[in-house]
C-alpha cells in the first residue's frame, strides 16, 4: 500500500469537509435577514411588584425589616 495511489477522498479530508460545511450551514441559519425590535405592550411593561401579605411574611422571616432604618 505503499506505492499505491487511492483514488478517491481521504477519511480526514471527508471528515475536514463535512465539518467545514456544517458550520458554514449554522452560520446560514443564524444570521437573519432583518432584526426586528420587540414591542411588550402596556400588559407587560406595567408594575407587576406588589407587597402582599405573603411577600411581607417572606421579609419578616428572613430578617429584611432589621435593615429598615
Amino acid at each position: 500500500m505503499g506505492d499505491e495511489q487511492r483514488k478517491g477522498i481521504g477519511r480526514r479530508a471527508f471528515l475536514r469537509a463535512v465539518g467545514g460545511m456544517s458550520t458554514v450551514a449554522a452560520a446560514a441559519a443564524a444570521a437573519p435577514g432583518e432584526a426586528l425590535a420587540y414591542d411588550p405592550g402596556p400588559e407587560e411593561t406595567k408594575a407587576s411588584y406588589r407587597e402582599t401579605d405573603h411577600v411581607k411574611a417572606f421579609y419578616r422571616v428572613n430578617g429584611y425589616e432589621t435593615l429598615k432604618k
